[in-house]
């Protein structure tokens, strides 16, 4: 019996923004930001995704200098590294940054982020400069708070590389608008969940199976409050999606109480 790979703790934040219509006269459909990944990425390669990554060793030693986040009251170590990792991530792949100011409290704006992102964000993706140091040495405070918990899956056994994401959404902060780093990511968009999964069932986007499913419930949701009250609202069930070959593709099956309208789901391919 083949043994089965070990699950790597991940984190990936959805980040939303209210549109507009396109005559610019109110609110329009809610949008999140997702980028496609490089062809040459061994996982998820020419995805469309949200972003995210792996939780590492810097995260960790982030989690034990509490000077360097806020809003981590009540969590535990690994709830807080899951947290971290997902700012990281999305600071790196996108240069917008979930930060406070240590001395004022205050959110960091969008022009101080991306000073700090064309200061800080080429070396950090090369690893010659530590998130830990990129945040003391400009005096922030990570803002775990902003993200809520959303969804938890889990890559299903079988699978020759798996993670144990946790998803969160959070509201992007105003006017950081985000863009891709052009090495694990090839472009990026602000796109409608609707949109995006109608571009998945149509061939234009590569969507995983779990970015599908969190995008359909996603579009439900109004506008970023909405979207923000109803994930604080959930009991979050953990995904691992039990899969089976069938002669179109595979079959998964996931847990109906996870609220994803369904259990079992025909998918030629996963992501």
């Amino acid at each position: 019996m083949a043994e089965i790979a070990a699950s790597r703790p991940a984190s990936t934040i959805l980040l939303l923004r209210d549109g507009t219509q396109a005559d610019g006269k109110g609110r329009g459909e809610i949008e999140v930001f997702m980028m496609v990944r490089h062809h040459q990425i061994e996982f998820n390669s020419g995805a469309l995704v949200f972003p995210g990554g792996s939780v590492d060793a810097g995260d960790k030693e982030i989690v034990a200098r509490s000077d360097l986040y806020s809003g981590g009251e009540g969590l535990g170590e690994a709830d807080r590294g899951f947290r971290i990792a997902a700012i990281r991530e999305t600071f790196e792949e996108s240069g917008i940054l979930l930060a406070r100011s240590k001395a004022t409290g205050a959110p960091v704006d969008a022009s101080r982020a991306g000073e700090i992102a064309d200061a800080h964000r080429v070396a950090l993706n090369e690893h010659k400069v530590s998130f830990l140091n990129i945040l003391a040495d400009n005096d922030l405070q990570l803002a775990l708070d902003t993200l809520v918990p959303y969804a938890h899956w889990i890559t299903p056994e079988g699978m020759p590389k798996r993670f144990d994401t946790w998803f969160f959404l959070a509201a992007a902060p105003p006017d950081q608008l985000g863009a891709h780093d052009g090495r694990e990511s090839t472009d990026s968009i602000w796109v409608s969940p609707r949109e995006a999964v109608e571009g998945g069932e149509s061939g234009r986007f590569k969507l995983p199976f779990p970015t599908t499913r969190n995008l359909i419930r996603l579009a439900k949701q109004g506008s970023v409050d909405a979207a923000l009250d109803h994930a604080r609202s959930l009991s979050i069930i953990t995904v691992m999606p039990v899969m089976t070959k069938t002669q179109t593709g595979r079959q998964l099956r996931i847990p109906r109480e996870a609220g994803y309208d369904g259990e079992v789901f025909e998918v030629g391919a996963l992501g």
